[in-house]
């Protein structure tokens, strides 16, 4: 039985879905202790609940301490079984965080699978369903499975209700994966989504990146929804290059200026504009364990975070990949792995 102290590094949600999602792939049963310690809101919210729950019925696995607010919970897997499965968050958590969880194991399961996710699909501190869709999922693909996601209708904070699906197609094994450039580039677009809001609201934040990117119109899109369960906006900048393409975020919230949500998508595009890494901070906390679980990988980041380092801690207590992680210029770290 491993055991996972959940107050190390981060000290948050990251630290059991890593545990679960390769508990899942390597069959070893284990025990976390102090559960989100380091948040202000310890043990298990509704999001992290759905992700033990649907861990569990992936794997068909034993469970103790299933339970919101739970600081404690066994995890005991039996083996994976594909199908289709639906899980709802009941709140506005992250649905994209449930898939990170199970998703691994499905990658490389005896057949394909359909997945049903409800809760919230926008959510600040979660990665959004775009960057899913247009930054994650096209690399899990280059390793072999065939991943595709679509959207019915967006959840924001705090009335969730967004729902999407994800059919998996397994491969074998994940082939090895290197990242190391970015290629050309090869295009740029911005989305402002609002819903159950005036339109001039993403019109004035796409007018700042405009502005701020220098810009024109026809690389500015609005899109205006009328099926999300409450208000929400989120603002998305794009930068699609050759071997990798990558989002930056902006969250409207209330009493937020549409302007100051548009500026920092445009500060994060920026910064990583400016570097020549291939894979932003957000991404690289997203390509380690699936390299880890499959045929070993590389790639460059801009920044090496403290959910990537503790990401790294935490594959370590299942698997013997090596991950090695250098600093090789003042806006580049270079991250190599070799799996087991």
């Amino acid at each position: 039985m491993i055991t996972i102290d959940g107050s190390f590094g981060e000290g948050g949600g990251q630290i059991l879905r890593t545990s679960l999602a390769l508990s899942l792939v390597t069959g070893k049963p284990f025990r976390i202790e102090n559960i989100r310690a380091g948040r202000k809101t310890p043990g298990l919210l509704r999001q992290h609940l759905t992700a033990v729950n649907a861990a569990a019925a992936i794997g068909q696995a034993e469970v103790e301490g299933a339970a919101i607010g739970s600081r404690a919970v066994t995890f005991k897997p039996d083996s994976v079984k594909s199908g289709d499965y639906a899980f709802a968050v009941g709140t506005a958590g992250s649905t994209t965080l449930v898939l990170q969880t199970v998703l691994p194991a499905l990658l490389t399961a005896e057949g394909p699978s359909t997945l049903t996710l409800e809760g919230g699909t926008h959510n600040p501190f979660a990665p959004p369903f775009d960057f899913l869709v247009r930054s994650f999922l096209p690399l899990i693909n280059r390793m072999g499975p065939r991943v595709t996601a679509e959207l019915e209708r967006p959840g924001f904070y705090p009335a969730g209700g967004g729902k999407f699906s994800v059919t998996i197609e397994p491969a074998p094994a994940l082939e090895r994966l290197d990242l190391l450039t970015r290629g050309d580039l090869v295009a740029r677009r911005a989305k402002a989504m609002v819903a159950n809001l005036p339109r001039n609201v993403a019109a004035r934040e796409l007018a700042v990146i405009g502005k701020k990117m220098s810009w024109p119109s026809e690389w500015l899109t609005v899109e205006a929804v009328d099926n999300s369960h409450g208000p929400g906006n989120v603002v998305t900048i794009e930068i699609e290059s050759r071997n990798v393409t990558e989002i930056f975020t902006g969250f409207g919230e209330r009493g937020v200026r549409a302007e100051a949500v548009a500026e920092q998508a445009v500060q994060e595009a920026r910064r990583y504009l400016k570097g020549d890494a291939a894979a932003g901070e957000y991404l690289a906390d997203q390509l380690i364990a699936p390299m880890a679980i499959g045929g070993g990988g590389s790639f460059t980041t801009s920044k090496l975070s403290r959910h990537a380092t503790t990401n790294i801690e935490v594959i370590h207590k299942f698997l013997e990949a090596r991950i090695a992680a250098e600093q090789a210029s003042d806006r580049v770290w270079r991250v190599e792995v070799e799996p087991s």
